[in-house]
């Protein structure tokens, strides 16, 4: 995460140039595989005719790849570590077959910017509730605050700033599970078992397929001052109070007996990570073992809940 490799202060000045191309819709993917072989530091693809009477709309349903691949012209903007690498670049591009139709805008250097100060900017703190934040460590959190989370962006799934992370949470701060035993199946940043603790689970499992997501659980439990047992999918042992999955449909219907296996009976099962449209399949694929219901929709995505007989 941001905190685990700057301290308090530091900061990076930028020294980077960008190459501008012109490229059309059909040679977007090549040009951007040559860039990427061609060592850039990244690389961005834009409308290029954004903000004019042809711009395109260019996007899918929450969750799924957009209809194409690019815009009829798109800007394509790769960052370089230095002026002869991306000139060296735009030099080569122009030799290869693929580049017929496209265009050399320019080298320039990139204003110089703190992009610690920059990235922090970005993430503000997030509401659950009007007493329950999540705030990234170089915030003050909100006078109104009484819970927080406190979370800054890494490498696992799970801020606080996407819906279903949201309202699993907020589920949380409105159903406490005083004295539970919880179970955060997918936990990627930790941030739902880490909403347990804080609301009174007594112990709390939270596993997920990622090590990266393990360590990341690990480390945000301990800057939040929590006790979880993190691990891989097979930690996951006997039945629990309250049973989180915040997924995807299709690995959730998979897993359906799975979880169900891990509720006891009185216990709740809250699931996330589903479009509205979605509904009837997890209602039908979790039928055998509970009835799901649609407790909370936020932005086309909905948390399904049962309590299991």
């Amino acid at each position: 995460m941001l905190g685990d490799w700057l301290t308090a202060g530091e900061s990076f000045m930028s020294s980077l140039f960008e190459l501008v191309l012109m490229v059309p819709e059909a040679s977007v993917e090549a040009v951007s595989d040559a860039l990427d072989a061609l060592d850039a530091l990244s690389t961005s693809v834009e409308d290029a005719d954004a903000m004019t009477d042809a711009e395109q709309a260019l996007f899918g349903e929450p969750g799924m790849p957009p209809p194409k691949e690019g815009w009829q012209r798109s800007r394509v903007v790769a960052l370089f570590a230095t002026e002869a690498a991306a000139r060296e670049a735009a030099g080569l591009l122009k030799l290869q077959d693929f580049f017929l139709g496209c265009e050399v805008s320019g080298v320039q250097p990139v204003p110089e910017q703190d992009w610690v100060r920059l990235t922090q900017s970005q993430f503000a703190p997030v509401e659950i509730t009007p007493t329950f934040w999540i705030v990234p460590s170089w915030h003050e959190p909100p006078e109104a605050a009484r819970q927080v989370i406190r979370l800054d962006p890494g490498l696992a799934f799970g801020t606080g700033t996407h819906p279903t992370t949201r309202m699993c949470l907020r589920w949380t701060a409105q159903h406490p599970p005083l004295g539970q035993r919880v179970l955060d199946y997918g936990c990627g940043s930790g941030i739902l078992a880490i909403g347990a603790a804080k609301f009174g689970a007594r112990e709390i499992i939270a596993v997920d397929i990622d090590p990266a997501a393990v360590e990341a659980t690990r480390l945000n439990a301990t800057a939040n001052h929590v006790t979880l047992s993190e691990g891989l999918p097979d930690k996951a042992q006997g039945e629990h109070d309250l049973v989180l999955a915040n997924i995807l449909a299709t690995p959730l219907k998979v897993l359906a007996p799975l979880l169900c296996s891990h509720v006891r009976a009185g216990g709740h099962l809250v699931l996330a990570g589903i479009l509205a449209r979605q509904a009837d399949e997890l209602i039908e694929a979790y039928a055998p073992w509970v009835a799901l219901q649609v407790s909370d929709e936020e932005d086309g995505w909905i948390l399904m809940t049962a309590v299991k007989a």
